[in-house]
């Protein structure tokens, strides 16, 4: 094992415009539940929510017909603010502080890795810590609808405000899927943590990558397309950067 951290690294300093591509699996060291997985959040008994699929209760079609649910669901089960960042995050926020990281391309939407300090995040998912009215489009701050006493809420204008997130149904956000994208053409190395690469189109974005190296940190087994240099991990991804940090003397 100390072997595939060695080559990591070695890997790490030849490269100088390195992307980040991140699932559920990057926030899981913190607390947050995954989707899928047997102990994810579609796994987890709720009797409030026993009758509904998964899928349903993070779609546009629960937000606009069964809004109360909706909100219901959100408050309950995605409500990070207390959370706080593991060392995946913090050791991106020091790759990219030391100029080798162009971006972090997340399918999370707990901005975790603002909160450890990286500045170039792209979102493709949106953050559960922006809201704002779909009628007359006024922002809102991340407490609001956690803390609000109405089951739906709404704006002075009488428009529902709703998290700025990608729900089932809806199309991903045109600014940061094309920042996403520029990234990872400009990129000569990708390395992808925490994701099984089952979500779309989500997943495809890694086909814009034309480097030569890829990394991929997973404890389940996904399938990438070889590069010259391929490196597969098998483990937790917090644990890998943790050991990484320590080889290369970086304070987490």
């Amino acid at each position: 094992m100390q072997d595939e951290i060695k080559q990591l690294d070695q890997f790490i300093k030849d490269s100088q415009r390195i992307v980040f591509f991140g699932g559920a699996g990057v926030s899981t060291e913190s607390g947050i539940p995954d989707f899928r997985s047997k102990d994810g959040l579609y796994n987890q008994h709720d009797v409030r929510f026993d009758m509904y699929q998964p899928e349903y209760l993070l779609s546009h079609s629960c937000l606009v017909n069964e809004p109360k649910v909706y909100y219901e669901f959100h408050r309950q089960k995605m409500d990070t603010r207390s959370i706080e960042p593991n060392n995946a995050h913090k050791y991106l926020a020091k790759l990219e502080e030391s100029g080798k990281l162009l971006g972090i391309v997340t399918q999370n939407i707990d901005g975790l890795h603002q909160k450890a300090g990286s500045q170039a995040v792209y979102e493709i998912h949106g953050s559960a810590l922006r809201n704002y009215c779909m009628s007359c489009g006024r922002e809102y701050p991340e407490d609001y609808i956690f803390e609000s006493e109405e089951p739906i809420p709404k704006c002075s204008c009488g428009g529902i405000i709703r998290p700025d997130i990608t729900l089932y149904e809806e199309s991903l956000p045109d600014d940061q899927v094309s920042g996403a994208i520029h990234a990872l053409a400009k990129a000569d190395m990708l390395i992808i943590g925490g994701t099984s690469l089952t979500v779309y189109p989500a997943a495809s974005f890694i086909n814009y990558f034309k480097g030569n190296t890829v990394v991929v940190i997973n404890e389940s087994e996904i399938g990438v397309k070889p590069a010259k240099n391929t490196l597969v991990i098998k483990r937790k991804i917090g644990e890998v950067f943790t050991e990484l940090a320590k080889l290369q003397n970086i304070e987490l």
